[in-house]
Protein backbone atom coordinates (compact mmCIF):
# COMPACT_ATOMS: atom_id res chain seq x y z
CA UNK A 1 0.00 0.00 0.00
CA UNK A 2 1.29 3.34 -0.95
CA UNK A 3 2.41 5.98 1.74
CA UNK A 4 -0.91 8.24 0.19
CA UNK A 5 -3.24 5.34 0.08
CA UNK A 6 -2.19 4.72 3.52
CA UNK A 7 -2.94 8.04 4.79
CA UNK A 8 -5.75 8.17 3.03
CA UNK A 9 -7.24 5.27 5.00
CA UNK A 10 -6.14 6.22 8.70
CA UNK A 11 -6.60 10.30 8.22
CA UNK A 12 -10.25 9.75 10.14
CA UNK A 13 -8.62 8.37 13.11
CA UNK A 14 -5.48 10.55 13.17
CA UNK A 15 -7.67 13.94 12.35
CA UNK A 16 -9.88 12.49 15.98
CA UNK A 17 -6.99 11.85 17.72
CA UNK A 18 -5.23 15.18 16.79
CA UNK A 19 -8.17 16.99 17.67
CA UNK A 20 -8.80 15.30 20.91
CA UNK A 21 -5.18 15.56 21.81
CA UNK A 22 -4.62 19.31 20.68
CA UNK A 23 -8.31 20.29 22.32
CA UNK A 24 -7.30 18.56 25.95
CA UNK A 25 -3.76 20.24 25.83
CA UNK A 26 -5.89 23.58 25.26
CA UNK A 27 -8.48 23.39 27.82
CA UNK A 28 -6.03 22.55 30.15
CA UNK A 29 -3.67 25.45 29.44
CA UNK A 30 -1.09 23.50 28.67
CA UNK A 31 -0.89 25.70 25.32
CA UNK A 32 -1.67 29.29 26.70
CA UNK A 33 -4.33 31.54 25.00
CA UNK A 34 -2.95 33.10 22.01
CA UNK A 35 -0.23 30.98 21.94
CA UNK A 36 0.70 29.95 17.70
CA UNK A 37 0.58 26.13 17.10
CA UNK A 38 3.59 25.46 14.52
CA UNK A 39 2.51 22.50 12.26
CA UNK A 40 6.00 21.48 11.71
CA UNK A 41 6.20 21.21 15.65
CA UNK A 42 3.15 19.72 15.92
CA UNK A 43 3.51 17.38 13.48
CA UNK A 44 6.96 16.05 14.69
CA UNK A 45 5.39 15.42 18.42
CA UNK A 46 2.53 13.60 17.00
CA UNK A 47 4.58 11.58 14.02
CA UNK A 48 1.48 12.56 11.84
CA UNK A 49 1.38 14.73 8.34
CA UNK A 50 0.41 17.92 7.61
CA UNK A 51 -3.42 16.30 6.48
CA UNK A 52 -4.73 15.37 9.15
CA UNK A 53 -3.61 18.20 11.45
CA UNK A 54 -4.71 20.63 9.20
CA UNK A 55 -8.40 18.84 9.47
CA UNK A 56 -8.03 18.54 13.14
CA UNK A 57 -7.30 22.32 13.70
CA UNK A 58 -9.99 23.24 11.30
CA UNK A 59 -12.39 21.58 13.61
CA UNK A 60 -10.93 23.27 16.72
CA UNK A 61 -11.72 26.39 14.99
CA UNK A 62 -15.26 25.44 13.87
CA UNK A 63 -15.77 25.08 18.23
CA UNK A 64 -13.72 28.19 18.93
CA UNK A 65 -10.52 26.80 20.55
CA UNK A 66 -8.28 27.66 17.75
CA UNK A 67 -8.31 30.77 15.35
CA UNK A 68 -6.19 31.43 11.67
CA UNK A 69 -4.57 34.89 11.56
CA UNK A 70 -4.25 35.81 7.76
CA UNK A 71 -0.21 35.03 6.93
CA UNK A 72 0.92 33.79 10.15
CA UNK A 73 -1.15 30.51 10.69
CA UNK A 74 -3.39 29.24 13.62
CA UNK A 75 -3.09 30.09 16.93
CA UNK A 76 -5.23 29.26 20.33
CA UNK A 77 -7.73 31.71 20.92
CA UNK A 78 -7.09 34.63 22.94
CA UNK A 79 -10.79 35.62 24.70
CA UNK A 80 -11.23 39.07 25.85
CA UNK A 81 -12.91 40.28 29.12
CA UNK A 82 -15.98 40.95 26.84
CA UNK A 83 -15.95 37.67 24.50
CA UNK A 84 -16.39 36.03 28.30
CA UNK A 85 -19.02 38.24 29.06
CA UNK A 86 -21.10 37.28 25.88
CA UNK A 87 -20.62 33.97 25.61
CA UNK A 88 -21.49 33.59 29.57
CA UNK A 89 -24.60 35.65 28.32
CA UNK A 90 -25.29 33.69 25.30
CA UNK A 91 -25.01 30.22 28.13
CA UNK A 92 -27.42 31.49 29.94
CA UNK A 93 -29.89 32.83 27.33
CA UNK A 94 -29.72 28.97 26.03
CA UNK A 95 -30.08 27.25 28.97
CA UNK A 96 -33.02 29.83 30.05
CA UNK A 97 -34.91 28.51 27.12
CA UNK A 98 -34.03 25.47 27.24
CA UNK A 99 -36.02 24.86 30.53
CA UNK A 100 -38.93 26.89 29.62
CA UNK A 101 -39.17 24.23 26.58
CA UNK A 102 -38.65 21.34 28.72
CA UNK A 103 -40.55 21.79 32.36
CA UNK A 104 -42.39 20.16 33.46
CA UNK A 105 -40.80 16.84 32.18
CA UNK A 106 -43.38 14.52 32.08
CA UNK A 107 -42.45 11.68 30.10
CA UNK A 108 -39.48 8.96 30.28
CA UNK A 109 -37.16 10.84 28.11
CA UNK A 110 -37.10 13.64 30.41
CA UNK A 111 -36.68 11.97 33.46
CA UNK A 112 -34.01 10.42 31.57
CA UNK A 113 -32.07 13.46 30.09
CA UNK A 114 -32.88 14.10 34.03
CA UNK A 115 -30.24 11.96 35.17
CA UNK A 116 -27.52 12.32 32.90
CA UNK A 117 -27.37 16.43 34.66
CA UNK A 118 -27.03 13.76 38.00
CA UNK A 119 -24.63 11.46 36.34
CA UNK A 120 -22.22 14.71 35.07
CA UNK A 121 -22.56 16.17 38.75
CA UNK A 122 -21.44 12.78 39.81
CA UNK A 123 -18.52 12.97 37.97
CA UNK A 124 -17.30 16.16 39.14
CA UNK A 125 -17.65 15.21 42.56
CA UNK A 126 -15.42 12.01 41.45
CA UNK A 127 -12.84 14.06 39.10
CA UNK A 128 -13.07 16.78 42.49
CA UNK A 129 -12.00 13.50 44.69
CA UNK A 130 -9.63 12.53 42.72
CA UNK A 131 -8.40 16.05 42.10
CA UNK A 132 -8.38 15.14 38.42
CA UNK A 133 -8.55 19.16 37.30
CA UNK A 134 -8.94 18.61 33.38
CA UNK A 135 -11.74 15.81 34.37
CA UNK A 136 -13.61 18.33 36.63
CA UNK A 137 -13.61 20.88 34.04
CA UNK A 138 -14.98 18.35 31.39
CA UNK A 139 -17.73 17.10 33.80
CA UNK A 140 -19.08 20.93 34.37
CA UNK A 141 -18.95 21.24 30.98
CA UNK A 142 -20.70 18.21 30.48
CA UNK A 143 -23.33 19.20 33.44
CA UNK A 144 -24.45 22.82 31.86
CA UNK A 145 -24.26 20.56 28.10
CA UNK A 146 -26.64 18.30 29.41
CA UNK A 147 -29.16 21.46 31.48
CA UNK A 148 -29.98 22.46 27.51
CA UNK A 149 -29.78 18.91 26.45
CA UNK A 150 -33.29 18.70 28.59
CA UNK A 151 -35.37 20.57 25.77
CA UNK A 152 -34.31 17.85 23.10
CA UNK A 153 -33.45 19.99 20.57
CA UNK A 154 -30.70 18.92 18.47
CA UNK A 155 -29.80 22.45 16.88
CA UNK A 156 -29.49 24.19 20.40
CA UNK A 157 -27.46 21.27 21.47
CA UNK A 158 -25.10 21.95 18.64
CA UNK A 159 -25.18 25.68 18.92
CA UNK A 160 -24.33 25.09 22.53
CA UNK A 161 -21.32 22.83 22.24
CA UNK A 162 -18.70 25.72 20.97
CA UNK A 163 -19.88 28.24 23.54
CA UNK A 164 -19.17 25.70 26.46
CA UNK A 165 -15.87 24.86 24.98
CA UNK A 166 -14.80 28.49 24.69
CA UNK A 167 -16.09 28.83 28.49
CA UNK A 168 -14.53 25.75 29.90
CA UNK A 169 -11.64 27.67 31.30
CA UNK A 170 -13.11 30.87 32.87
CA UNK A 171 -15.86 28.54 34.01
CA UNK A 172 -12.85 26.93 35.97
CA UNK A 173 -10.99 29.70 36.98
CA UNK A 174 -14.13 30.96 38.40
CA UNK A 175 -14.78 27.16 40.07
CA UNK A 176 -11.21 27.54 41.71
CA UNK A 177 -11.31 31.45 42.92
CA UNK A 178 -15.14 30.34 44.57
CA UNK A 179 -12.58 27.05 46.28
CA UNK A 180 -10.16 29.73 47.36
CA UNK A 181 -12.58 32.41 48.72
CA UNK A 182 -15.53 30.34 50.00
CA UNK A 183 -14.96 26.58 50.76
CA UNK A 184 -13.08 23.74 48.55
CA UNK A 185 -16.24 22.17 48.22
CA UNK A 186 -18.46 25.52 47.53
CA UNK A 187 -19.11 24.87 43.19
CA UNK A 188 -19.68 21.72 43.52
CA UNK A 189 -22.41 22.37 46.47
CA UNK A 190 -23.55 25.65 44.18
CA UNK A 191 -24.71 22.68 41.41
CA UNK A 192 -25.88 20.67 43.59
CA UNK A 193 -28.70 23.24 44.30
CA UNK A 194 -29.47 23.96 40.71
CA UNK A 195 -29.72 19.84 40.38
CA UNK A 196 -32.33 19.93 43.50
CA UNK A 197 -33.77 22.79 41.69
CA UNK A 198 -34.39 20.79 38.51
CA UNK A 199 -35.59 17.78 40.15
CA UNK A 200 -38.37 19.71 41.73
CA UNK A 201 -39.81 19.52 37.77
CA UNK A 202 -41.35 23.22 38.71
CA UNK A 203 -40.12 26.03 36.33
CA UNK A 204 -40.44 29.00 38.43
CA UNK A 205 -38.36 27.19 40.74
CA UNK A 206 -35.93 26.13 37.96
CA UNK A 207 -35.53 29.65 36.56
CA UNK A 208 -34.83 31.11 40.01
CA UNK A 209 -32.30 28.41 40.57
CA UNK A 210 -30.61 29.72 37.13
CA UNK A 211 -30.52 33.28 38.13
CA UNK A 212 -29.32 32.53 41.70
CA UNK A 213 -26.30 30.03 39.55
CA UNK A 214 -24.52 32.56 38.29
CA UNK A 215 -22.00 32.56 36.04
CA UNK A 216 -18.69 34.36 36.77
CA UNK A 217 -19.28 35.72 40.02
CA UNK A 218 -15.85 35.10 41.15
CA UNK A 219 -13.72 35.59 38.23
CA UNK A 220 -12.13 39.19 38.15
CA UNK A 221 -11.01 40.98 34.42
CA UNK A 222 -7.15 39.19 34.04
CA UNK A 223 -8.74 35.99 35.05
CA UNK A 224 -11.50 36.18 32.26
CA UNK A 225 -9.28 35.81 29.77
CA UNK A 226 -6.77 33.11 31.56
Amino acid sequence: MSERASEALYAPSLVEMTTQQLRAEILSGELAPGQRLVEEQICHRFAISRAPLREALRLLANEGLVEHLPRRGARVTELSERDVDELFGLRALFEHYAVRQAFPLDSGEGLDRLADVRARLEQMKQADADRDELGKDDAHRAFHAAIVALADNRQLDLAMEPILLQLQRPMAANLRREAAMLSPRAGIERHERLLVALETNDLDIVLAALEQHGSRRFLDPAGAVS
